[in-house]
Order: structure tokens, then sequence, then C-alpha cells
């Protein structure tokens, strides 16, 4: 029998017919009018959109979300600078200790009313409670308020050189405004009504969870007059409707877009890049320049991994070669990185990695010497693993394997993507619904940052999913974040790498970039922004 590959399943797929083989829902239905189907943008995101919440999740597929019904009142610009986005004039104190922002005219909730700074006040303290960086801020801040209807300001009892890039930033949760009575609610439980003042409107009445997602474009939307720049500047809308196609099958999502039925695939696998490559009106691109960083995350709260030998183990054990081999594959896209701040990044620095220059077989009996003295009982941990995303597929796999490689018994809890973000903020014992180990990864943008992404947080039951605890490492994020110059960071971030490496508040599992694919006969206009897809700029062809 021949063995079937993934490249073949494409070329069959596309000789067969490519719609037969499509979920029904990705049609455009003929009842609709041919001008607004003209102006109709089909994708195929990296996963499913399961949390309607970008505040209480820092799921990317939710931020995703957010970016297409939601505003900030600043954002990253394509320099990675902060911009005003929300807001219209603004300005800061003598003393530096109060921030003022006055909303620029126009805006409006998708139902009608105004944005008012009552909203922003309630959506900036939601956000805050459940954000790194927002939390991190909030340790200076006195109050937030409304001075009138249209002005919001920051009053702070030290000054905190952060204000504007924990607004902007780009990693989740990203700092979306929201109405009052909505952002009212308890930052721990889910938002139920998703009305916001940006660019598009979420079409609640087609949202099939697994298959669909709808956005139309929001008439009412008033851009920045500037042109449209990372995830700041004028945020023009030329589509009428965007469609989210959930194809967990990557052979089917490559078959679609080159037979025309989608315009847009997020993630497609390295393997079948050079199929895509020679397709009719197929280009590849890289949007996101710093790639993005994989990790596994350890639960602190529970043993194994409350004993730091066993974390040092583990840390031992994971081979960032063998992840990226088998879930990237092409050496071109990715690279090794001993650095929790995004190797090429300013922050990159890789002090306390020397373990990783060591020869496998020496770390695997370094590990198993720690893994006993750990007092480890022999319980099998369990691996959260989902099998609808490539690389996330192949990280659990491959991660189970090299831990039983020094000792550690594993059991792979399989589920897709949602599932795992379900399961990941469980704090029970990993035999009563929690867990022990899970992979994901995160822009690198975001990861640069020992503030931005909530992921560096070691606060303990305030931190993300893992719950890391450790009082040096929270020192050293203050004193970054005060820190005057670059050089003076760099000195704070090479103290802090050797600390997380040293207590192993996470994993690493190395770097890597990929292009997206997309239809350059049928759209153009795509921006180059870390950790969102927008859907603004673009227009049909």
């Amino acid at each position: 029998m021949s063995k079937i590959t993934r490249r073949s399943l494409v070329k069959g797929a596309l000789t067969a017919g490519a719609a037969a083989a499509l979920p029904t829902g990705i049609a455009i239905h003929s009842g609709r009018a041919s001008a607004q189907a003209a102006r109709t943008v089909r994708m195929v995101p990296h996963g499913d959109l399961r949390v309607l919440d970008p505040i209480w999740t820092t799921a990317n597929m939710s931020a995703y979300h957010g970016a297409m019904i939601y505003d900030t009142l600043f954002g990253y610009d394509g320099n990675l600078a902060p911009q005003p986005q929300m807001v219209g004039r603004h300005g800061i104190s003598d003393d530096k200790k109060t921030y003022t922002f006055e909303l620029r005219d126009g805006l409006k909730w998708h139902d009608g009313t105004d944005v008012t700074a009552r909203d922003c006040v309630a959506s900036l303290r939601r956000w805050a409670a459940r954000d790194g960086a927002g939390q991190h801020m909030m340790k200076s801040v006195v109050d937030i308020s409304a001075a009138d209807a249209k002005t919001v300001k920051i009053a702070l009892k030290e000054p905190y050189g952060l204000v504007y890039e924990a607004l902007a930033k780009t990693s989740t949760p990203l700092c979306y405004m929201m109405q009052e009575k909505i952002a009212e609610t308890d930052p721990n439980q889910q938002i139920t009504k998703h009305v916001g003042s940006g660019p598009f409107k979420f079409v609640d009445g087609e949202y099939v969870p697994g298959s669909k997602v709808v956005y139309d474009r929001n008439p009412a939307y008033v851009p920045r007059a500037e042109p449209a720049s990372g995830i700041a500047g004028g945020k023009r809308v030329m589509l009428d409707r965007v469609i989210w196609n959930i194809m967990p099958d990557a052979q089917t999502a490559a078959a679609a877009l080159m037979s025309g039925e989608i315009e847009f695939f997020e993630v497609p696998p390295i393997d079948i890049l050079g199929t895509l490559e020679t397709a009719r009106g197929v280009k590849l691109e890289v949007l996101n320049k710093l790639g993005n960083v994989g990790y596994c995350r350890l639960n602190h709260l529970h043993p194994p991994f409350n004993n730091v030998k066993a974390r040092k183990a583990a840390q031992l054990a994971v081979n960032q070669e063998d992840f990226l081999r088998a879930a990237i594959g092409n050496a071109k896209y990715y690279q090794t990185c001993g650095s929790h701040f995004t190797c090429g990044s300013p922050m990159g620095v890789e002090d306390g990695s020397d373990f990783l220059k060591l020869p496998m077989a020496q770390r695997q009996a370094m590990a198993r010497e720690l893994l006993k003295e750990s007092g480890y009982d022999g319980k099998p941990l369990v691996v959260l693993h989902a099998t609808d995303i490539h690389v996330m597929n192949q990280a659990a796999q491959v991660i189970a394997q090299n831990l039983r490689q020094v000792g550690f018994q594993v059991t792979l809890a399989s589920s897709d993507w949602g599932g795992v973000v379900t399961r990941r903020s469980n704090k029970n014992a990993p035999d009563q619904g929690g867990w022990n180990v899970f992979f994901t990864w995160g822009g690198g943008n975001a990861t640069s940052s020992p503030i931005n992404l909530f992921g560096h947080a070691a606060n303990g039951q305030n931190a993300w999913f893992g719950w890391p605890e450790n009082a040096l490492h929270e020192q050293l994020r203050t004193e970054w974040a005060g820190a005057p110059t670059l050089e003076a960071r760099r000195a704070v971030i090479a103290r802090m790498n050797r600390n997380m490496i040293d207590y192993v508040h996470d994993i690493k599992t190395g770097q890597w970039v990929g292009p997206v694919a997309y239809r350059a006969d049928r759209m153009k206009g795509m921006l180059a922004v870390p950790e969102v897809v927008p859907w603004w700029n673009v227009e049909r062809v």
C-alpha cells in the first residue's frame, strides 16, 4: 500500500474537487446580494473560537475576535510604538502622576449609543483585574475616574513609565473597551453580550462553534485620519463581511485556498508551503516578523511540579530540537533559544541557559537524578493534548516522550484546543479535572516584555495558568519597569532570565516564524501586526 502524505492529500483534494470535501457552511449563501459577496473574505484561522470574552481568556482566537468588534484607547503602530486610537487629546501632568485621555469624536457602540468615559473606566478596571500588565500597573494606581463624559483620568501614587505601553499592548488580553453595563461583569465570569464599538459587528445569529464565525462591517465606525499602521491609525473597512471557517484539517484548508473556496489560511503547515508557493494566485507572507515562542507550562500548585527539583528535571528533559523538527519541520523557519524574552528582540538575553548546550544524554542523566531527589512517586502526569492544531498536537506528543525518557509516567489528555483552553484554568488536582503540563505559544513581540505578557507573572494564585510564585522575579519585573535606559533594562533582564531558569518558571521549546497564505488575486492590503490578524485596510480585487 502506498504511503498517504499531506501533500498527496492536498493534490488529491484538488483533483477530486475541493468543494466536495468542505464543510457545508463554507459556501456563501446563494440568496446573499452579489455585491456583498464580492466584498466578502473567507478565512481559516489557526483554531476555533470557543470563548467570546477576550478579557476573560488569553486565547489568541478570542483576541482576534476582540480586534474585530472592539477598539482600544491606544494601539501599537507598525514600529511597535504606542499611539492614540479611541483617544484624541491626551497628556501627562508635570509630576508624571496623572494621565488624562479625551475620547475622540464619533465613537458609538454597535447599538447606536455614545461611547463614554464611564464605559472606559469600567473596561479598564475589568481588564486590569485579569491582565498581568494591568495588574502590575494597578500597583501604582490610586484611581481611575471619568472627569466628564469624554475624559478619563488615571491617578498614580508614583510615576509609572509603562501606562501607554500597557494600554496599547497586542498580547492577550488586549485592553478592549466595552459598554459599562457589560464591563461591570465579574472579571472571573464571562460576558454574555457582545456589543463593541469597533470596525466590525459580530453576527450572533450565524455563529456556529466549531464551524463558522461571521462579522459584518460596522457602517457607523469612524476611523482615525492617519493611515493604518499595526493596530493603530485609521481602521478603514473596505469589506462588507468576513467569515471565519473553522477547519481543523490542514489539507482541507489548503485545498480550499487553492480552489478559491477561501481567501486566507492563517497557519499553513510548513511541509505544504512548497505546494502553496506554486499555486496560481496564492501568496505566502510573514506578517508576524518576530514569530512565535513555544513553551510548556508546568502546574506549580500540585505534585510533582510544586517541587523545584522535579521542575528542573523536566526542564532538562524537554528537547527544543525534537519539538521544532516535529512541529515545524523546516530549519529555515525555526531556531532554538535560551531566552524567556524572545531571541532577536532587544530583551533577548540568554543568561543562565548553558544547560541547553549539553549533550542530551548528559541532560537526561542529570534529570533522572533530580527526579529521584524530588521524591517523585510515579503518579502519571496529565499532559493536555490539543489534537486539532498541528503544532500543539506534535508538541504534546514530543514533550510527553521527552518526559518519559527521564522517568516520568505520562498520560495524554486529548481534546480539541477549546477543551484545553477550558481545562487549563482548573486548579484542582490533575486526577480531579486539573492538569500537570500543557503546551502553548506566544507572539515574539509580547514575549519580549516581562510586563506585557501575562505568562511572565509569578504572583502565585493571581498568575497565569500554572500559577508560579517567585518573589525575586516579581521584584525584578518592578525594577525593569522603572529602569531608565535600554541598557539598564537589559541588565535587569539578564538577572531575570537566570532566575526564571533557576526556579523553572516554565519551559521554552524554541522559536519559529510561519507565513500566512492568501489569494493575492482576490485581496490586498494585509497589515503586518503581531498577535492579531486585522481585517481593516483589506479590500477585494
